[in-house]
This record gives structure tokens, C-alpha cells and sequence, in this order.
């Protein structure tokens, strides 16, 4: 059996964004979980250990922007990568000031996003071997 490259958690309130990256994600060895919104985040990342989260920016009810800085400061060894159809510097650099690791633009190839992934758990694996 192949080992588990990492647990990762997909944040999106859309359905087929999220089937389809959590498809992606596991053919290509990680153990993921895709919710709806931030809230079931929120519930699912106290419930279980994660090394990266992929989080839509815009949502209803509390939106990725709002979650992420929770993220930062109560799971800190948890790495974020934002995702978001809207393409905005502005926002783009203050998710990266709150903590985020990265930040993709939809709509990506899933092979941008892996790549995005994979180098997001090679610094996030820098980091914790500090």
C-alpha cells in the first residue's frame, strides 16, 4: 500500500469543485476531505488533524477570509492555500499577510493545483522541521 502524502481539507461551496479536487487530490496520494462552507471547516479541522487546507475566499456564511486567520492562530501547523474565481491582488496579498501559503486564481489545471500542493506540504514540512 502507498503511503499517504498528507490529510488534506477542501473548503469550496461549490459541489463539482469539490468532488473534482478531492478526486484529484486522492489519485495523487493524499487523504482528503472536501465541506461546503466555513463552518463545517471550522467543525471538521477541530475533529481531525490536517497539514493543508484549501480555502475558497468567497462563501456563504462566514467566508475564507474570515476563517483563515482562525486557522493561523489555532491550528498553526496547518498550512493554507486560498482558492478563488476572483482574480485580486489586494485580497491575494492580505491572505498571504493573514498566514496563507498560497493563493490560486480558478480556474486552474488540477496539475497547477497538485504542483501548488505539493510545493505548499514541502514548505510546510520545511517549516515543522525547523
Amino acid at each position: 500500500m502507498e503511503e499517504v502524502k498528507g490529510n488534506l481539507l477542501i473548503v469550496d461551496d461549490d459541489l463539482a469543485i469539490r468532488n473534482v479536487i478531492c478526486r484529484k487530490m486522492q489519485a495523487n496520494g493524499y487523504y482528503s476531505i472536501a465541506v461546503a462552507n466555513g463552518e463545517e471547516a471550522l467543525e471538521t479541522i477541530a475533529a481531525q488533524t490536517f497539514d493543508l487546507v484549501l480555502l475558497d475566499v468567497k462563501m456563504p456564511g462566514p467566508s475564507g477570509m474570515e476563517i483563515l486567520p482562525r486557522i493561523v492562530a489555532n491550528y498553526p501547523d496547518v498550512g493554507v492555500v486560498m482558492i478563488t474565481a476572483v482574480d485580486d491582488t489586494q485580497t491575494a496579498v492580505e491572505a498571504i499577510q493573514l498566514g496563507a501559503y498560497d493563493y490560486l486564481t480558478k480556474p486552474f489545471s488540477l496539475e497547477e493545483l497538485s504542483a501548488r500542493i505539493d510545493q505548499a506540504m514541502d514548505r510546510k514540512k520545511q517549516l515543522t522541521d525547523k
